[in-house]
């Protein structure tokens, strides 16, 4: 089940998190996910509309928008190739006409992902945070 983002839910969101940013950020230092946790919860998440995925109680993925951009879509490892990221795509992608996000280069899960469901790049820049590339990508509706 797919439902607004309750500030009760932020443990079980950054285990999804992080279950799903060792899949497609295995390039990423330990340090550097470590500061993401902290910035999701006091940077990130109080700024972006945010939905989760509730399965059997635990929420074990989630997307959040800040306007047409997808801040982050991520969805625990274990419940990947389930049609939840698909779902939480779809639910961003009913409200919004035109979505972009970013996505590093080397993150080939989700770069698979993003292509299946139609995004296509736009650019490609360096992440000055980690020094890896990333794509821009946009999906139009």
């Amino acid at each position: 089940m797919i439902r607004k983002y309750e500030e009760k839910d932020l443990n079980e969101l950054l285990e999804a998190w992080y279950s799903a940013s060792h899949v497609g950020h295995p390039f990423l230092d330990e340090d550097f996910l470590e500061q993401e946790r902290r910035d999701i919860a006091a940077l990130y998440l109080p700024h972006a509309e945010t939905w989760v995925y509730e399965l059997d109680g635990v929420v074990v993925g989630f997307i959040a928008l800040i306007g047409n951009n997808v801040g982050g879509i991520f969805v625990d490892a274990k419940f990947h190739r389930q049609g939840i990221g698909r779902a939480l795509m779809d639910q961003a992608r009913h409200m919004r006409q035109t979505l972009e996000l970013n996505v590093f280069q080397d993150n080939l899960v989700g770069r698979k992902f993003y292509e299946k469901y139609g995004f296509s790049p736009v650019s490609e820049s360096l992440d000055e945070a980690t020094g890896f590339m990333q794509l821009r990508l946009r999906l139009n509706g």
